[in-house]
């Protein structure tokens, strides 16, 4: 699930995404303060939530951070306004240190590389671009339903044929101060610890 709550530009409203997909349609249902967003086969894709501030404390512009205090708020809005939604929410950091396990070169593209990344709890493949990733090296890693600071959301894809699960992040997709332009990923020192959530 993902927050996002901007009071100057949209209004008193906090909206959720429930899904990384993007459904081709979307119907709208509304019940007092919630409105419910399905996709064409009936499935809850995500909601509004309207005068979200006299349910939660909220100061951030952009996306809110989840916690189980802010989800155990959410869950006791949608119930006083009788919509039954059961949030099953990954509380586990979106940004990450990985480590390069592998790197080979993708079947059907020249700039392209198929890396295994270890991230601590699990092995990713994703198709990197970056000319300098190399294997035995410590990244910062966006997974699957990360939002990244230009607003994008990190979904599986699968690029020129080969599934990919995350992005492998430079400095200046993660909008670090003093990033350098040219392309390439952030390599981080190798006492970094694979697994442990990145900070920006």
């Amino acid at each position: 699930m993902n927050l996002f709550y901007n009071q100057n530009g949209v209004g008193n409203v906090l909206m959720a995404q429930l899904t990384t997909d993007k459904p081709h349609e979307v119907v709208a249902e509304s019940s007092k303060d919630v409105t419910i967003l399905k996709d064409g086969e009936g499935e809850i894709v995500g909601f509004n939530l309207f005068n979200a501030s006299s349910y939660l404390d909220l100061q951030e512009a952009g996306q809110v951070k989840l916690t189980e205090e802010i989800v155990k708020k959410i869950s006791t809005a949608l119930k006083k306004n009788d919509v039954n939604i059961e949030l099953d929410v990954d509380l586990t950091p979106k940004f990450v240190i990985g480590y390069v396990l592998e790197k080979e070169k993708h079947p059907n593209a020249d700039k392209l590389s198929v890396c295994k990344v270890d991230v601590g709890s699990e092995t990713l493949q994703i198709v990197c671009g970056a000319p300098n990733i190399e294997a035995g090296q410590k990244v910062v890693v966006a997974k699957v339903g990360a939002v990244m600071p230009s607003g994008m959301i990190i979904r599986d894809a699968e690029l020129r044929g080969v599934p990919s699960s995350g992005m492998i992040c430079s400095a200046k997709e993660l909008d670090l101060p003093d990033a350098p332009q040219e392309k390439g990923i952030l390599v981080l020192p190798d006492d970094a610890v694979t697994g442990e959530a990145f900070e920006r």
